[in-house]
């Protein structure tokens, strides 16, 4: 069985972050483990609090996994303080770790600033240049390439530069305003199109944390980039058109984990 980690905080509420990896790269058919970088207090409304490990705890982690069970792909998710951010990179390095997806969590969807100030540039000098692809969404896409995006045109002006500056291929997610579920793949392929329709589904939190480790997970089954990404948010779309509801009780839940065993195949 092929396996994945993800690095990334906890929320208390199991819908993002470590959670939401690990349902989603079971759904997927790969054995996810993982690193908390953060314990968080949040819930579908917003972030009430962030408890982070210490540098040396999350190193002790992530050695705990490679020196036993090699993950096939990895998971960068929510990691909101530079020293952090330098351990992983240099564990990642030391250990050589190969399909490295970067969802660079830097605003909840709340609003809420999860990362310290300076630890962006620390994220784009050091975790970047490691990943096979990076997943922005656009007010992320915009402070990594430094610039605003109103138009599809700007995604692919953005995705263009992010690409030149950090070496990674990059997934820029479409939405907030600029178009409905549109998402730019660029890499050195070229520009790419995955094209979607909005889904009219209140329940998107941890949506970002789901897409990219659908994507690690299809990585580490030996997919490329474009296959895996397809894949990826053909997961998503099926889980959100699933309409679950969580105030419903149980019974959506099992709707939800067949349709993901369905698009594990």
């Amino acid at each position: 069985m092929r396996t994945a980690l993800s690095i990334a905080g906890s929320d208390s509420s199991g819908g993002a972050g470590i959670q939401a990896d690990l349902k989603t790269m079971t759904m997927n058919g790969v054995f996810g483990m993982s690193a908390v970088t953060a314990l968080t207090a949040q819930n579908t409304t917003g972030v009430s609090g962030i408890m982070e490990v210490s540098a040396d705890f999350l190193a002790k982690q992530i050695n705990a996994v490679f020196e036993d069970i090699r993950p096939d792909a990895v998971k960068i998710g929510m990691v909101s303080a530079s020293a952090l951010i330098e351990t992983i990179a240099e564990r990642l390095t030391f250990y050589g770790a190969k399909n490295i997806v970067v969802d660079p969590v830097m605003v909840a969807t709340s609003g809420a600033r999860l990362l310290e100030p300076g630890a962006a540039d620390i994220l784009k000098e050091r975790l970047l240049p490691l990943a096979a692809v990076t997943t922005p969404n656009i007010p992320e896409a915009e402070i990594l390439a430094n610039m605003e995006i109103h138009t599809e045109a700007d995604m692919e002006t953005a995705a263009a530069r992010i690409y030149e500056n950090y070496h990674c291929a990059v997934l820029v997610k479409g939405g907030h305003n600029v178009n409905d579920a549109n998402d730019l793949l660029y890499s050195q392929a070229g520009a790419r199109w995955f094209h979607g329709r909005r889904i009219d589904n209140p329940n998107t939190h941890g949506t970002g944390c789901t897409l990219s480790s659908a994507i690690a997970s299809n990585l580490a089954k030996g997919y490329d980039l474009e296959t895996a990404v397809k894949r990826a948010k053909d997961y998503i779309s099926g889980a959100l058109a699933a309409m679950l509801d969580l105030g419903r009780g149980s019974g959506p839940m099992n709707h939800a984990f067949d349709l993901g065993g369905e698009f594990a195949r």
